[in-house]
């Protein structure tokens, strides 16, 4: 939230100030929540859940080893999950901020831990042959593994997990509250999917036991080996091509097109 804007001749308080990004947050109907304290979105209010479900704020992050990276000398470890492969050194992270190395073992932060929860018309995806009508259970955690100059989302694609108001909702979580709602689909949306890789996976893999559809919207930056596995869980993708142009990637997108 912007600082208050102080006339100091005439001792007057014009108000709060706001950043352009801010301004278009609050005023615009892009998003799909509502914004809490300007640190993520707000995920009391599901709409068709009730009182079906109750989300309990987190207390910390996960610390759930994370899948597809390479353990080298000195604690060092190679991310193979997307196209960066960002080598980490021991208590650092990846270029997504949601991926930690620690002692050479690698981790994800934001398994079971969602910072957008809402229901939609799988419509909104946009998925329009792909059980239409229906509502989509979405969800989302900070972070993402590149950083386009245009989000829509960037107040949690843009922000580290510490940053946004994180909900405690693991694999059965997901998959009772979709339940609950009526919602016969889970949409991985909102952010980056690709960078909360394994909640994804298990929550895809459970629901499906649990006759639920799973459903992938994503920027499609990722290696073809956990991409491979992925869609043995998944039943849609749907990649947001941003540019025809390799120059557009490198310069707005800040990735390539290329593996996309």
């Amino acid at each position: 939230m912007g600082q208050n804007r102080i006339d100091r001749k005439r001792n007057l308080n014009l108000g709060p100030t706001f950043s352009r990004r801010e301004f278009c947050r609050l005023t615009g109907t892009a998003g799909a929540l509502t914004a809490t304290g300007g640190l993520g979105w707000a995920a009391e209010a599901l709409a068709g859940v009730g009182n079906a479900l109750t989300l309990r704020p987190a207390q910390k992050l996960s610390s759930v080893e994370a899948r597809y990276y390479e353990k080298l000398e000195d604690n060092e470890i190679v991310c193979k999950i997307c196209p960066h492969e960002c080598k980490v050194g021991d208590l650092e992270r990846g270029l997504c901020g949601t991926r930690e190395n620690r002692g050479g073992a690698y981790h994800t932060l934001v398994y079971g831990l969602p910072c957008a929860v809402h229901v939609d018309p799988i419509e909104k995806k946009p998925l329009f042959h792909f059980l239409p009508g229906q509502d989509a259970f979405s969800l989302a955690t900070a972070g993402c593994n590149v950083n386009c100059k245009f989000c829509q989302n960037w107040d949690i694609s843009q922000f580290r997990p510490e940053q946004t108001r994180n909900f405690d909702l693991p694999p059965q979580g997901v998959v009772a509250a979709a339940q609950a709602a009526a919602a016969p689909i889970i949409a991985y949306t909102y952010s980056e999917p690709i960078i909360f890789y394994e909640y994804m996976f298990d929550t895809a893999r459970l629901g499906r036991k649990r006759g639920l559809r799973s459903v992938m919207i994503t920027g499609g930056y990722i290696n073809p080996e956990p991409l491979v596995e992925l869609c043995g869980t998944l039943d849609a993708i749907k990649v947001d091509l941003k540019s025809f142009s390799e120059d557009f990637y490198r310069d707005v997108v800040h990735g390539e097109l290329k593996p996309v």
